[in-house]
């Protein structure tokens, strides 16, 4: 019995060999092309000495080949390690290192970025997209190799509480029970979905429901390359879009555009959104258009999503994210274990089939996310009496700018090593289009926002480099323990939206 999720293309191609794939720009490829195309990719991984379990890094903007390498590494039986394109040097050296990919199938562009992570130490070997792109054609190719269900198909890394990113483990069992359990609970996920995804690939809603989902059930996968509100709306007709997904600040640009007023999107079965709060407006402006915005909850370490409103219960409900799936618990406790109460606030908790095993290589972390069973995301939440859950604040300090986490650990390590920088401490801020962004405290002596901005700009991607800055001139408060007084800080700094100009 085939146990990859790799044999779903295998299937597809055979039943419905004609049928898109997947469709990004003015390019597009069959089942039978992509089903070949991978194999070919495949096989020259296994050429080049990878073996089952190797992790192997996948770099790019999203693109047909890039959806052909992915399958190429699940079906060389490696793990797919995706990298996001905006990484600088230093932060994909990082990445690279902790999951021990030695390999890495990356586009032109990020050639150059590569070079300086050999030069900072993690030797690897790139395998660029010419040369995918020369493995497109040539004669039938259906070489796979299967693995196990339990055994570790990608590895998602996402920026945590205590500092900088950690590789999140989805096995096929993982990603396959993703898959079953949404076919049950969303309309817009059937046999032959059609996928429009305006966020990257290498992101979790990219690849467990662009590709995995899109792809294991015989789904035509509509992705694009760069955010285009009008072209986006005008796609959901050409291609009778069913599933649709992203933040708020997507769905958003997507009504605001002249095209949406007139456009036909009846053929959307499901919208998912989360990431920030949901305004009522745009619920109702969906609405209007007989599309339904079902508010999510969820993580990385979950798959993606662990509760979505009921769509009938969306409108009338629309700070809440459900309670929960078929197979998916939640609940909310206080700090001794026990369940709060309806309208009590306490830690969130999660135990499903789509829940990660742990951390890749991260024992330390994993024992303390998941206990007893259950997925400790460490977000603030409470429950009504009929069991839906409000998401509240997060416990941890990560900052969500567009549905992309940002770690104000890791942020503040970059400034503390500035000269002239004594204390710093980073918050979110709120912020109309992002829903919140990076805003930096710092107290130092001979410092300007420029050279804080260029020091951020020259080590991290650029959504985490802050859009405020505020230089002291006395320290940050203190807690009696001697830790910076974040909470009292986020106080001083509640309406620096306001008070505040952005420097970028």
């Amino acid at each position: 019995m085939a146990t990859s999720i790799a044999s779903a293309l295998h299937w597809w191609a055979r039943r419905k060999p004609d049928q898109h794939a997947v469709v990004v720009a003015d390019d597009a490829a069959t089942y039978r092309e992509l089903q070949d195309w991978s194999g070919r990719i495949a096989r020259t991984l296994v050429d080049r000495g990878v073996e089952p379990g190797d992790r192997v890094g996948l770099m790019g903007v999203n693109s047909v080949e890039w959806v052909a390498a992915a399958w190429g590494v699940i079906k060389a039986g490696a793990v797919l390690v995706p990298l996001n394109s905006r990484l600088v040097a230093g932060e994909l050296q990082k990445v690279l290192g902790d999951s021990g990919a030695e390999v890495v199938l990356a586009a032109e562009p990020y050639e150059e970025t590569l070079r300086q992570v050999g030069e900072l130490g993690h030797r690897h070997t790139r395998i660029g997209f010419e040369e995918i792109r020369g493995l497109r054609a040539g004669e039938r190719e259906d070489f796979r190799i299967d693995r196990g269900p339990s055994d570790t198909v990608a590895i998602l890394f996402t920026s945590g509480s205590t500092g900088l990113s950690k590789g999140v483990i989805c096995t096929n069992r993982t990603l396959l029970d993703i898959v079953f359990e949404n076919t049950l609970t969303d309309p817009g996920m059937r046999p032959g979905a059609r996928t429009l995804l305006l966020l990257p690939l290498a992101f979790t809603p990219g690849l467990v429901y662009g590709l995995v989902m899109t792809g294991v059930l015989g789904g035509t996968l509509v992705a694009e390359r760069e955010m285009n509100p009008s072209r986006a709306v005008q796609l959901i007709e050409k291609h009778r879009i069913t599933v649709m997904f992203g933040v708020p600040l997507i769905f958003q640009a997507l009504a605001s555009a002249p095209e949406f007023a007139g456009a036909d999107l009846s053929s959307l079965d499901c919208a998912i959104v989360g990431g920030a709060a949901v305004p009522v407006p745009l619920l109702e402006a969906y609405s209007a258009k007989d599309v339904v915005l079902r508010q999510i909850y969820g993580m990385t370490e979950v798959g993606g999503v662990a509760t979505a409103t009921w769509p009938e219960e969306a409108g009338d409900h629309p700070d809440k994210c459900g309670s929960g799936s078929i197979f998916t618990d939640i609940k909310v406790v206080r700090p001794d274990g026990t369940e709060c109460e309806p309208g009590e606030n306490g830690e969130i908790l999660m135990r499903g089939p789509g829940v990660t095993p742990g951390y890749w290589n991260d024992p330390d972390n994993t024992a303390r996310a998941l206990r007893d069973g259950w997925l400790h995301g460490g977000d603030l939440g409470q429950r009504d009496e009929q069991g839906r859950l409000t998401f509240v604040d997060r416990l941890k300090d990560l900052i969500i700018t567009g549905g992309i986490n940002v770690s104000p650990f890791e942020l503040e390590a970059v400034i503390a090593a500035i000269p002239g920088v004594k204390e710093v401490s980073v918050i979110a801020a709120k912020d109309e289009r992002f829903g919140e962004t990076p805003a930096a405290i710092v107290w130092g002596e001979g410092l300007d926002e420029a050279t804080i901005i260029a020091e951020c700009n020259r080590k991290m991607a650029d959504y985490k480099v802050p859009r405020y800055v505020v230089v002291r001139d006395e320290p940050l408060p203190r807690l009696p323990s001697g830790k910076i007084a974040k909470p009292t800080v986020r106080t001083e700094y509640a309406d620096i939206h306001s008070t505040h100009e952005k420097v970028r």
